[in-house]
């Protein structure tokens, strides 16, 4: 399978967690949306956004609250339903349900913000960054970031000894995988600034902890094109051993660490 087909793949699995999406993945800082506003100089209830991947609209949200229009490019049919039902207060956010690359907008050169929320490497790598451009207006801004994984210095050991059973299961993680910490995740800036096409990329990192019990640790796995992909055996032992070993914690729960880092990038005229 060629690299293109793979992601194409990949990307379509997540139609089929649509409602779960919403509710199992984490909330993005509200200091994120904060930093994005004051970095790329946006003005709520007169600037119009373009979201990349908008999925069930979580990153939407927050926007729309503000006031922003917002045309959002959904891929999943699913996912764009959730997205109609999850935004239906807000009249001044559209849900388009096509791929972003073949996407023809209502007018090219209009949008304040091109932004993507966990979605930005789903899309094709030899169209994105144009299509970005050719959407802003002059002076317009480019935004991405995602949700990672992070393991800070006294995180859980969670991860790290549940591996076994990935490994045994034939999930093992890459050979070149590492645990990073929040400051380690890797930015954007050197892609951005490859393309030729944006300059002034500004980076903000952000990290947080949220505790899960198993069946909503669980939930969250099951929007992930990974375990999505995954085997129903396999999952069965992965999961059941997810609840033998929180079941013998005290508490029950686990604790993991999110981290992003936000990049935000203006049109280069």
């Amino acid at each position: 399978m060629t690299d293109a087909a793979g992601r194409e793949e990949l990307r379509r699995t997540f139609d089929g967690a649509a409602r779960l999406y919403q509710e199992a993945r984490p909330e993005y800082p509200g200091e994120l949306y904060a930093a994005l506003i004051g970095l790329a100089g946006l003005r709520p209830e007169q600037d119009w956004l373009c979201e990349v991947g908008t999925g069930p609209g979580k990153a939407t949200l927050p926007l729309a609250r503000r006031g922003f229009r917002i045309t959002c490019v959904e891929l999943g049919a699913a996912l764009a339903d959730e997205a109609k039902r999850n935004l239906a207060g807000f009249d001044r956010v559209t849900v388009v349900n096509t791929d972003f690359e073949s996407w023809q907008p209502p007018a090219l050169g209009q949008f304040a913000l091109v932004f993507a929320a966990t979605a930005w490497h789903w899309i094709d790598p030899e169209i994105r960054y144009r299509k970005a451009w050719e959407l802003l207006r002059p002076g317009g801004h480019l935004a991405l970031w995602g949700a990672a994984h992070v393991f800070p210095d006294g995180g859980d050991p969670f991860f790290r000894e549940i591996q076994d059973v990935y490994d045994e299961i034939g999930e093992a993680l890459p050979p070149a995988t590492t645990f990073a910490r929040p400051d380690e995740l890797a930015d954007s800036r050197a892609e951005i600034g490859a393309a030729g096409l944006f300059t002034d990329v500004t980076i903000r990192r952000f990290d947080w902890e949220i505790r899960y019990t198993a069946e909503s640790y669980i939930r969250l796995l099951d929007t992930f094109s990974g375990h999505i992909a995954m085997a129903q055996w396999k999952r069965d032992r992965l999961y059941g051993e997810i609840r033998r070993r929180l079941a013998a914690r005290p508490d029950g729960l686990l604790r993991r660490h999110w981290g992003t880092v936000l990049n935000v990038a203006r049109r280069a005229d």
